[in-house]
């Protein structure tokens, strides 16, 4: 994996995403973190994603008795059925890695609940095989805040990069004249942006309102 440089930003054509457990039950422990930020934080990577073509894969474990996938991320993929697991290691399901294996991309996302189990099983085995591994981590938690700290730090240890997901599609954007996927993701950090939404939408009711005052002042004319 490259470390410097251009070639270690992210790549939308090189990227596959892998969301991996928000569901009810690894959100009732769910302590290093606000629930509503996870939430909030994981729709946005999705969401992200779907405007650059990125391949997700959503997968649960025993979604029968662990609840299903939270319904603002299934949303963003409608027909997508997720993939019900009974491994805790996702990477050792080969109904997940197949599709990562087949699509040929090599920087592998992954967010997962938690962020000491189901985050970093799959990504440290992944590491072994290859794969650049990117671990978002304000789209993952664990039981408490030491347990998702000491898991990133032994995630870093072994070669996965931790990284936000306001990160992740900037990275993806590179250059804001590329306005085919532009004005979608402004919409996206819109709704899910925090602050930086709330400025945008007041940029853009302040350019409304000078329009509108222009327009006025020259038929009062």
């Amino acid at each position: 994996m490259a470390k410097t440089g251009l070639p270690a930003l992210l790549r939308p054509e090189d990227s596959i995403v892998v969301l991996i457990d928000h569901q009810p039950y690894q959100f009732a422990n769910l302590h290093s973190h606000e629930p509503t930020m996870i939430t909030n934080n994981v729709i946005g990577l999705a969401k992200g994603a779907k405007v650059f073509n990125v391949p997700t894969i959503l997968t649960t474990v025993i979604e029968e008795r662990g609840g299903y996938l939270i319904k603002g991320l299934q949303d963003v993929f409608p027909d997508q059925k997720p993939i019900n697991r009974t491994f805790i290691n996702t990477w050792e399901d080969p109904a997940v890695t197949d599709i990562v294996k087949k699509s040929g991309r090599k920087q592998l996302i992954l967010a997962a609940l938690w962020t000491e189990v189901c985050l970093a099983m799959p990504a440290i085995q992944a590491l072994g095989e290859g794969y650049d591994v990117f671990v978002v981590t304000d789209a993952s938690g664990g039981v408490s805040a030491e347990s998702h700290d000491m898991a990133v730090r032994r995630l870093v240890q072994a070669g996965a990069v931790p990284i936000t997901w306001l990160a992740v599609v900037a990275e993806w954007q590179r250059d804001w004249a590329r306005e085919a996927t532009a004005v979608p993701l402004t919409e996206v950090i819109r709704d899910h942006g925090g602050a930086s939404g709330i400025a945008y939408a007041w940029e853009v009711q302040l350019l409304e309102s000078a329009a509108k005052g222009a327009k006025a002042g020259k038929a009062g004319v």
